[in-house]
């Protein structure tokens, strides 16, 4: 039987030029995207997470030191944290190819049957939103992780029989968003698993800087971290703002980013100083004007913003329940004092609202 090959990308970690920025083969690359230039090559080039970072260093050396692959890898936290980044980092300290995919590619047995046999000797395979593979293909998956090999059925009817494959020895490293949806027998069988927690104000504010030097943009401290507060902890939106801010400061200044200038560009983009949009404000306002700030049901907030229950759930709730400004309860989504506070209000008690 021929099985039928995975979509997946294959990664060769680069080594960069002794005497030149390190990405900047990468940026002069035409397939190459500008988020993949801005990824750190190295543990030591990672900033933040500092507990997942040591955690994979004493795994990558351990593996090192015996020659072997890397045991399974679980990676989960919001999205944007760098989940990606860290399988690219760990392939290319291990020195090894790794693999991309995700979860819905791979759609049957067969696909991940393809996608195995083609795996090399400690080569890593990455699947992104891995909770999102059917229960038959993650039960096919389990005899791959523990004992390196794989039954597949040839046939059909009587004359259907099984096949055993023997895999090189990989390592799985998933990543999810939503790890409650994974199965303990699956959770179980990461040697690690380990959480991507956001960012602090800090730590954005030096990827900033760095990310704006791989681009040659001018910026001071103070359009840093500007652009730092209003990242919502995560470095995906810090590279969308430093683009948008790098256009903003091309048309409407010198091309130098300040304050004032980071400011200017983050306000266009309807992004205040706490890093919240018009659909979080949209949101909190619903929930004071309209509810008197809960409890309400998460689909009748949707209903009121116009937005589907799924993406506030996934995009606006973490952010809004992480920094303190609404509050999950068995009854419903309730306002917090700090959730009224930011919308300039005093919380209802009776009668409507009262403005400070």
């Amino acid at each position: 039987m021929s099985v039928p090959k995975s979509k997946v990308t294959s990664q060769q970690p680069a080594t960069p030029p002794a005497h030149s920025s390190p990405y900047e083969e990468v940026l002069q690359k035409k397939d190459t995207t500008l988020e993949a230039a801005l990824r750190p090559p190295k543990f030591e080039d990672f900033t933040g997470q500092p507990r997942t970072i040591e955690r994979l260093r004493v795994m990558v050396g351990a593996a090192r030191r015996e020659g072997r692959a890397l045991d399974h890898i679980l990676l989960h936290g919001p999205p944007g944290l760098g989940k990606t980044t860290l399988a690219l980092i760990l392939a290319a300290e291990m020195g090894v190819k790794v693999k991309i995919t995700s979860g819905p590619v791979i759609e049957k047995a067969s696909d991940l049957a393809g996608l195995l046999t083609s795996l090399e000797e400690g080569e890593i395979l990455f699947i992104d939103e891995i909770h999102r593979i059917s229960k038959t293909v993650e039960e096919f998956l389990y005899s791959a992780m523990e004992d390196f090999r794989i039954d597949i059925m040839i046939d059909q009817g009587p004359n259907a029989r099984s096949v055993r494959l023997n895999i090189p020895r990989f390592t799985l490293v998933g990543a999810t968003t939503r790890t409650g949806l994974l199965t303990a027998p699956m959770r179980s069988r990461f040697t690690l698993q380990t959480r991507l927690d956001y960012y602090n104000h800090a730590d954005l504010f030096k990827i900033v800087h760095r990310n704006c030097a791989l681009l040659n943009m001018t910026i001071d401290d103070g359009g840093a971290m500007e652009i730092a507060r209003r990242a919502r902890g995560t470095p995906r939106i810090v590279n969308n703002l430093i683009r948008f801010t790098r256009d903003y400061a091309l048309e409407r200044a010198n091309g130098a980013v300040s304050q004032s200038i980071a400011a200017a560009a983050l306000e266009l983009l309807e992004i205040d100083q706490h890093g919240l949009d018009e659909m979080d404000k949209r949101i909190l306002r619903v929930m004071a004007n309209n509810y008197g700030g809960g409890p309400v049901g998460l689909g009748t907030i949707g209903v009121a913003v116009g937005e589907d229950e799924h993406t506030l759930e996934e995009v606006h709730e973490p952010y809004l329940i992480q920094e303190g400004y609404l509050a999950r309860t068995p009854q419903g989504r309730t306002l917090t004092d700090k959730g009224w506070q930011i919308l300039g209000l005093m919380p209802r008690t009776k009668g409507q609202p009262e403005l400070f």
